[in-house]
């Protein structure tokens, strides 16, 4: 993968999770009726799944 569409993907990546965290996304969580506990859910699933992306954008840099 070339060094432009990699930065590209990357800042991609960094708005994703800026927008996964912002205040409206939690406060809804927050509010959730279905679960007390859902918030702490939410965070842990979106914390995951950003550092899951990152490291596959990593690893397929060096294969290609």
């Amino acid at each position: 993968m070339n060094t432009p569409r990699l930065k590209e993907r990357l800042v991609a990546l960094i708005v994703l999770a800026a927008l996964l965290f912002s205040p409206p996304l939690l406060l809804i969580a927050d509010r959730s009726p279905a679960a007390p506990g859902w918030l702490v859910a939410y965070l842990y699933l979106a914390w995951g799944a950003v550092i899951a992306l990152m490291a596959w954008l990593m690893e397929h840099r060096h294969e290609e």
